[in-house]
């Protein structure tokens, strides 16, 4: 599979990370991203359209982080080094940190995807069991009706809570964290205090207290509910798999790419309205078997990840349109809720 992708970006002589489809993008939502903040801070619009602002500043948001620091941390956003630095650097602007993003996504979700104790993507216990492994509690049961709730405070909590557990218990999930540099300490707290104040501090101060918390739940709630499901539809949908490591050996029993296409799923490949919002992460399989190379190429690369597949007898997930994808999910979770 790597020599025919290979062959491909020679054949046609293409860089395999962004070109300036992405980078016009990226100029695109960071400019809608400053004009709808510096207007609900500073010009206070009528309450309908700063509801409506705030709904369209969360999946702005989103879509910043799908589309540009993704590929940013994953080094595809540009050939050029300093440009993915910056496109990863987003997160930090934008309430999360780079540092913790890099351990928990790259290092540990790529390599053990759906690994039950491992993953921590698939860890939200107590509150919900997204792994037949997981111990099972009598809320569980409903955790299908209730999930869009937690989803929308996937955001809050991790720039608020999450981030500082990883950071004060060095760890992520039961993994260590590997050790942090003065720089990396220094961005840590002086981005958290930065977007503080961009996000609480500043606005509280021009808009008033009441005004300021109504706008930051419908903001943070619209971005984490994105965020989760579009991650979620990835991977806890009905038929990817949660392999289980050997008890003697300690060993998973697919090899790494068998591993990547078992757990993952795709979804909408064919809308290219879903693709350009949601940074190809609807193209999941591409994106975990080719992390480097940028998203703008999956449509492409997926018709020969396809061939491979059915030369080798693996089942390609996918599911045609959102709403099925959506419907796997929840039908997921009512079939880890009850069994």
């Amino acid at each position: 599979m790597k020599k025919r992708i290979s062959a491909y970006f020679e054949d046609l002589g293409k860089s395999t990370t962004g070109n300036y489809k992405l980078f016009l993008k990226a100029v695109i939502l960071m400019t809608v991203f400053v004009f709808i903040y510096v207007h609900l801070v500073f010009f206070t619009p009528a309450v309908v359209w700063s509801i409506l602002e705030c709904v369209l500043l969360g999946c702005v948001v989103s879509a910043i982080g799908f589309n540009i620091m993704h590929d940013g941390a994953h080094g595809s956003f540009s050939k050029y080094k300093w440009l993915n630095h910056f496109a990863a650097f987003s997160l930090n602007i934008l309430g999360g940190n780079s540092f913790m993003w890099n351990m928990k996504h790259n290092v540990i979700h790529h390599a053990y995807t759906n690994v039950d104790g491992v993953d921590d993507d698939i860890d939200v216990q107590p509150w919900m069991r997204l792994s037949a492994t997981q111990k099972k509690y009598r809320l569980h049961k409903y955790q299908h009706l209730y999930f869009w709730f937690l989803y929308s405070l996937l955001y809050a909590f991790w720039i608020f809570v999450l981030d500082y557990q990883k950071y004060f218990k060095s760890k992520v999930g039961n993994m260590p964290l590997k050790k942090m540099k003065l720089v990396d300490h220094l961005v840590f707290w002086g981005f958290k205090l930065f977007h503080a104040f961009l996000f609480v501090f500043l606005p509280i101060y021009k808009l008033g207290f009441t005004d300021w918390l109504i706008g930051f739940v419908i903001f943070t709630g619209v971005a984490g509910f994105v965020l989760s499901l579009v991650f979620q539809l990835a991977h806890t949908v009905e038929h990817t798999a949660f392999p289980v490591a050997d008890v003697e050996t300690g060993k998973l029993e697919d090899e790494w790419a068998v591993h990547q296409i078992r757990t993952t799923a795709n979804f909408a490949t064919n809308n290219p309205v879903v693709s350009w919002l949601v940074g190809g992460l609807n193209f999941q399989i591409e994106h975990h078997l080719f992390p480097k190379i940028s998203h703008i190429h999956y449509p492409a690369i997926s018709k020969i990840i396809r061939q491979a597949c059915r030369e080798y007898g693996l089942v390609y997930i996918e599911y045609p349109r959102v709403r099925y994808a959506v419907a796997s999910h929840v039908a997921f979770l009512r079939q880890m809720g009850r069994g």
